[in-house]
């Protein structure tokens, strides 16, 4: 656990250490609105971690991760529903399923070399077409959707996943934290420095002795079973799936939208980024209220992202370290 801190000024860790005091303390000080708010923020903060080990580490492009969220969802939903199993038991078939499918994608992009553009192509039509599926599956609810039962408890029953908003950000904040910690230690690993090379120069790595097919299969397989897990969140916190706005494309784009404007590759990009966007939405949200022109949030909106892309295009994280002063270790070596 040492290398989990390895190279890390004192102030960096003092920082984060307040960061993650702040946040474990929120939901004492805030409101229901702003509490609601964090969840979503923590949400795609954990998913654009998932996101960020593919792009990031291994520089495979995905644009179509909302089929892992997806199958993740539909998964431990149905199960629940249909035979009354717990998401603590489900999640194991949602992870199994989400990494089987990316698995799968994996294989035929790169057994029949398809890479860079071409490949985030052929995740969108796997999410597409999935949704389609489940768009005539009757027994997932199809056009319908599919809706879990809703109860109201005073208590915490994490088995089951129901309980308060409170409990709820709990769950995504635990797993965001986790999901930190693991990737920092895979960047740190033999695992990860394989990565960081296929993603710099893949000639130079498969010559240096590097099994490409393998290294790009395990990145493939640990993203998306880390994003079926927040299927598994997702699904019992809305308690309804429906597969257009489940599997579709601006789904999986606005998924992605936090990792690339907090800094692709970089360990707290994802997270910053999502503290960026996510109020943000909210704020234009509130701005834009009462108006009647149609898309005028999402044409501000994405006005802000194109500014912040136009002027940090490495991300806003790394400008942030650098005025913080911390060492590039500490964000896995790309600041």
């Amino acid at each position: 656990m040492s290398r989990l801190f390895d190279g890390v000024p004192a102030h960096g860790l003092a920082l984060l250490a307040v960061f993650a005091v702040a946040l474990t303390a929120a939901p004492y000080f805030v409101s229901n609105y702003v509490l609601s708010v964090l969840i979503i923020v923590l949400y795609f903060a954990y998913v654009g971690q998932a996101w960020n080990l593919m792009i990031g580490f291994a520089g495979l492009l995905s644009l179509g991760h909302a089929l892992f969220v997806g199958i993740g969802a539909y998964a431990s939903a149905a199960l629940f529903i249909k035979f009354g199993i717990p998401p603590l038991i489900g999640m194991f078939a949602s992870i199994t399923l989400a990494m089987v499918m990316g698995c799968f994608i994996g294989y035929l992009g790169f057994r029949f070399s398809i890479g860079g553009v071409y490949f985030a192509l052929l995740t969108i039509a796997f999410a597409e077409f999935t949704g389609i599926m489940v768009d005539h599956t009757r027994w997932l609810g199809g056009t319908e959707g599919l809706f879990l039962p809703v109860t109201n408890r005073d208590t915490v029953d994490l088995i089951n996943l129901r309980g308060s908003p409170v409990m709820f950000y709990y769950v995504i904040l635990t797993l965001t934290g986790l999901a930190l910690v693991l990737c920092r230690l895979l960047l740190n690993s033999k695992l990860g420095y394989y990565w960081q090379a296929i993603r710099e120069d893949q000639q130079a790595a498969e010559a240096s002795g590097i099994h490409l097919f393998k290294y790009k299969m395990i990145a493939v397989a640990i993203s998306s079973g880390l994003t079926g897990i927040a299927g598994v969140w997702y699904a019992f916190y809305y308690n309804n799936l429906f597969p257009e706005s489940t599997f579709g494309t601006n789904r999986s784009i606005e998924l992605i939208l936090g990792t690339i404007v907090g800094g692709v590759g970089t360990l707290f990009g994802p997270i910053v980024g999502a503290f960026l966007l996510t109020p943000l939405g909210e704020l234009l949200t509130g701005l834009t209220e009462g108006t009647r022109i149609d898309g005028i949030k999402q044409f501000f909106w994405g006005i802000c992202v194109a500014v912040i892309v136009l002027f940090r295009p490495s991300g806003v994280w790394p400008w942030i370290a650098g005025v913080l002063r911390l060492d590039r270790k500490s964000d896995g070596g790309r600041s």
